[in-house]
């Protein structure tokens, strides 16, 4: 909501808005840079749903039965959702770039900015991440309305049809928010109404999408790819590769480690060309690329040598991305994971109980912190001491129990990888732990 609310503003639109957190003091520092910009910020009351607004736009995560809700509906206001409203904007952008996958989204939307950042190319940018150092919730910038635009488009709640932007890229397909089938269905049909459609070969799901449709950009490591990413080294600091295409080929190097990084920034050159910048200058320009917050973002590393990593993962695929990279470091892996809701928790449970095993080292220590829940009427019906006993793990009850937990753990030269989405709180109990150890 917030990068939409930004963007609308800049465009000169009258936005006023509200946030249950915001009415608690939570996140004071985007409040202020929302008022800074003419964002009016109102009590999440109802009183704010006034008859001359022209529009009303929720988040899919606000119930029904907020009052803010049923205020609009009293006065028989138009209702979208935020997916639709950014579909809305994605569909009429010349061009419009929607940016699709279960994994990889944001940090492939931050590379593609920071190409066409590099290259002098004026554009409007809504990711679901800032770039590293440049603000912590939510990626934006204003560019001229009607040109170029890039997005971020999420599955999650169902609404990836809405789109048809002018390129659609699909990253990858993998169990998250919904069973593959379901997925698998939705992501067909964004692929549809794509103009130009862009798909990973490295990802068998995305790569069939390629099979109906008529303008296709293949990239990736798998065969048949147009523009074709060779894997040099993955880690354990920073990630090489070769990117091909139409007989020219250049040297990736990356500030950033994994080989999903590398398929992310194979991503962002793909569609980077498609919008007429050579290859030379997109890979080139992300030998500088600073990262995304919270994707596998090195926050210190303290005077024993104990790197600190912060890493929004939140399903079996990039928990396992950011592991593997942690691991690809470090003897020993301090790994702690925040499920992000009640429902999440009960839907990847399961997966995490086989994954997990596989995945951590006899070295390495895990650790479940309490499921984070943001309010309103979920069920709470599972907790973090339930997933641990899954698999033999730790359990902290809160944050505070997350920093003890880590200092009876940490050894010089581990890695402590924090993971979990949603809870603002987080970025600053990273931050702790760089300060603690």
């Amino acid at each position: 909501m917030n990068p939409l609310a930004q963007l609308l503003r800049a465009w000169g639109h009258d936005v006023r808005g509200s946030d249950r957190g915001f009415d608690v003091g939570n996140q004071p520092d985007l409040a202020e840079r929302l008022r800074a910009q003419g964002v009016m910020l109102v009590p999440q009351d109802g009183a704010g749903i006034t008859a001359d607004r022209e529009r009303f736009v929720c988040s899919t995560a606000v119930e029904d039965a907020s009052p803010e809700v049923q205020a609009a509906r009293r006065l028989a206001m138009p209702m979208l959702t935020r997916p639709q409203l950014l579909a809305e904007i994605v569909n009429a952008a010349a061009p419009g770039v929607a940016i699709a996958g279960t994994s990889g989204k944001s940090t492939v939307t931050g590379m593609l900015a920071w190409i066409l950042r590099r290259v002098g190319r004026p554009t409007t940018i809504l990711g679901g991440a800032a770039l590293a150092g440049e603000g912590t919730v939510g990626g934006v910038v204003a560019g001229p309305q009607g040109g170029l635009l890039i997005a971020e488009a999420c599955e999650s709640d169902g609404t990836l049809i809405g789109y048809r932007p002018t390129f659609g890229l699909v990253h990858n397909i993998s169990r998250d928010h919904a069973e593959l089938d379901a997925l698998t269905v939705q992501f067909s049909t964004f692929a549809s109404q794509c103009a130009t459609l862009l798909v990973n070969t490295g990802c068998a799901h995305a790569a069939a999408l390629a099979n109906e449709h008529s303008r296709v950009i293949r990239y990736g490591t798998g065969g048949r790819a147009d523009v074709v990413l060779e894997v040099i080294a993955a880690g354990p600091h920073t990630a090489r590769g070769v990117i091909a295409a139409d007989g020219a080929e250049a040297l990736l190097e990356l500030p950033q480690p994994g080989a999903h990084n590398l398929e992310n920034a194979c991503a962002a050159v793909a569609v980077a060309r498609a919008l007429g910048v050579p290859l030379a200058a997109a890979v080139g320009a992300l030998a500088d690329f600073p990262g995304v917050f919270r994707r596998f973002q090195v926050l210190g590393v303290t005077d024993t040598g104990i790197r600190v990593v912060d890493d929004f993962a939140h399903n079996g695929e990039k928990i396992r991305a950011a592991l593997t990279a942690a691991q690809s470091g470090a003897e020993r892996v301090l790994a702690i994971f925040q499920p992000h809701g009640f429902g999440p928790a009960r839907f990847l449970r399961p997966e995490l109980r086989t994954l997990l095993p596989r995945l951590l080292r006899p070295q390495d220590r895990f650790c479940y912190a309490e499921i984070f829940y943001a309010g309103g009427s979920v069920t709470r019906d599972l907790t973090a001491a339930d997933m641990a006993a899954d698999i033999g793990a730790d359990c902290a009850a809160d944050h505070a129990e997350v920093l003890r937990w880590c200092a009876e753990q940490a050894q010089p030269g581990d890695t402590v990888l924090l993971m979990g989405a949603r809870d603002p709180a987080l970025p600053r109990l990273a931050q702790a732990l760089v300060e603690l150890l």
